[in-house]
């Protein structure tokens, strides 16, 4: 029996996202593919941070007969909880295992290896000798052939793609069960799903730095596919979920996609798609979305109303509709083919925050619109930073909430415009992004996070990843989840309660809520309102209190304790 071990090392594309804590469709429909030619095949999974931390894993790949690397990322990211693998990381990794077969798939046997924002694509020529074969097309579809032609790779097609939407359902489902095997399962593992592959705007070539529109117009999963493979998932364990996989989820089933670059939507079908989702798995603890076209929001009001109301019946709060704007100046939106201008774009940011700023049981609220904005773009001057900051300074005087303001850096890759234009662009504006991104942190975000997120707000469900220093960094499970910073060193990979007490650039600080004062830690204590450094000496040193008075006395202070009380508990 061949042992067979799919290693991810994680990608990042423009409609799809598999860095922890997020687990992306190609390991699960890699191993339905070769489970559905042999059901008995011994499959493993591991991530490229377990083959970093844990040398007892290297030995799990020296005794494969086949490894299958997942790896690329085409668009920039930060990350905390993984790092996607790099080109001189894997050929370093491959070339000490002589044993297996080594196979690499993903975006980055497609397009290469996007390293960082302002830089091209990597070749895959690069890595192309630490492998036995590198396919361009899917995966799960040259695998199966693979397996089916007895390993002669001479007569693969690696450059294969499936037919249709509905090829892929039963390897969706049959490999849901490679989850279990994710270091982050199943607490804090989120499994990315795919509604449809390609992109309503290719009839006119989609926007100068996409993908997507390669990949033709949409092709729809069968509402039916998508909840039989939740439903496999939910079986298997796994209690959060992102309908990620598409360019625009408002676009889903929409009337007459192969035709219009801005389609109807189709409530209806959101409506079996999201109540079909809520049967499938009742008891499901995150369900997220991610990317919107708000050109379509704002061109159909009515219908992307109807379908934010369904979304919020069924998901869960703190969501976030990632709006692709990439600039409001009006000469690099001509150039550059984008999908929306600036009136349009705050018609749709308008619609979410009259529909979705509601807070919700987890002291989010329902559903924000997140902006993305990428630089580097043909026609970008001095002026696209005015007018981009311009623009942010007017949603936020409008009083209109943002849940994120993503900005990036184009990497340009191979099928696109921006290939031949390169990184040019980027290397001229350098400065104006720096200058760009330190005002937008300090006079944006800040303040818009003091709006959606006052002192005092309650935040459930917070998990504990990472430490720095004397602070524990966690999030909640979800889309974009909103990092926080919490004063004093706390269990890792724990959830609790919070309540804010500040704000940092991009982030808050929040104690655990209720605070048990009597076991807290000086760092915590010193961080809440109105307790200094002395304050909190003189509270450690008086502990245990038993009741109220005892810590008036301790602090000699009756207001600082009306400022602290509904912080704590004694």
């Amino acid at each position: 029996m061949l042992k067979i071990t799919i290693l991810d090392g994680y990608v990042d594309e423009p409609t799809c996202l598999g860095v922890p804590p997020y687990i992306s469709p190609y390991p699960r429909y890699i191993a339905g593919a070769i489970w559905s030619f042999d059901k008995s095949a011994h499959i493993s999974y591991l991530t490229i941070d377990q083959i970093r931390k844990e040398k007892q894993f290297l030995q799990v790949l020296s005794n494969s007969d086949l490894i299958i690397v997942i790896a690329g990322t085409s668009v920039p990211g930060r990350y905390l909880s993984g790092f996607p693998a790099s080109p001189n990381e894997l050929v370093y990794l491959m070339n000490q295992l002589s044993r297996p077969k080594k196979i690499l798939t993903g975006p980055a046997a497609r397009y290469g290896f996007g390293l960082s924002g302002g830089k091209k694509t990597k070749e895959i020529d690069f890595v192309k000798d630490a492998f036995n074969l590198i396919i361009g097309g899917d995966g799960d579809i040259v695998l199966y052939d693979l397996f089916k032609n007895k390993f002669d790779i001479e007569n693969v097609d690696t450059s294969k793609c499936r037919k249709n939407a509905s090829f892929i359902r039963n390897y969706a489902i049959l490999g849901s069960k490679i989850v279990k095997f994710h270091p982050n399962y199943p607490d804090y593992l989120i499994t990315e799903i795919e509604t449809f592959r390609g992109c309503p705007r290719s009839i006119v070539g989609g926007c100068s730095f996409c993908s997507e529109p390669a990949k033709g117009p949409p092709d729809f999963r069968p509402i039916k596919d998508i909840v039989d493979e939740i439903k496999s998932l939910y079986n298997s364990g796994v209690r959060h979920f992102r309908i990620g996989g598409q360019p625009c989820i408002f676009s889903y089933m929409a009337i007459d996609a192969e035709k219009n670059e801005y389609p109807k939507p189709n409530p209806e079908a959101l409506e079996k798609l999201f109540s079909g989702i809520r049967n499938a798995a009742p008891n499901l603890k995150t369900l997220h979305i991610d990317n919107a076209n708000p050109g379509i929001l704002a061109r159909f009001p009515t219908e992307c109303k109807r379908i934010c109301k369904t979304i919020i019946k069924y998901h869960t709060p703190g969501d976030v509709a990632a709006f692709g704007v990439e600039s409001v100046d009006p000469i690099v939106i001509l150039k550059n083919n984008l999908k929306a201008s600036s009136e349009e774009v705050i018609s749709a940011i308008n619609l979410l925050n009259e529909v979705g700023s509601k807070i919700g049981f987890n002291g989010m609220p329902e559903l924000l619109p997140g902006l993305n904005f990428v630089f580097g773009l043909v026609g970008e001057t001095k002026n696209t930073y005015n007018l981009n900051y311009e623009f942010l300074e007017g949603v936020l005087d409008k009083n209109l909430l943002l849940r994120r303001i993503n900005l990036r850096q184009v990497i340009p890759i191979p099928g696109t415009k921006m290939f031949d234009v390169g990184s040019k662009i980027i290397s001229k504006n350098k400065q104006h992004f720096q200058r760009f991104k330190k005002k937008v942190r300090a006079n944006i975000e800040r303040p818009m996070l003091e709006k959606m997120l006052p002192k005092g707000s309650i935040l459930k469900d917070i998990y504990s990843e990472k430490y720095k220093g004397k602070l524990t960094f966690g999030r909640q499970v979800g889309s974009y989840p909103l990092l926080i910073g919490i004063p004093g060193i706390f269990p890792k990979n724990n959830f609790f309660d919070v309540k804010v007490i500040d704000y940092g650039f991009r982030s808050i600080t929040a104690i655990p809520y209720p605070l048990d004062i009597n076991t807290a830690s000086r760092q915590t204590i010193e961080a809440l309102p109105g307790i200094g450094k002395k304050r909190a000496i003189r509270i450690l040193a008086n502990r245990p209190f038993t009741d109220k008075k005892q810590l008036i006395n301790a602090l000699d202070d009756s207001e600082i304790f009306d400022k602290v009380q509904d912080y704590i508990c004694i």
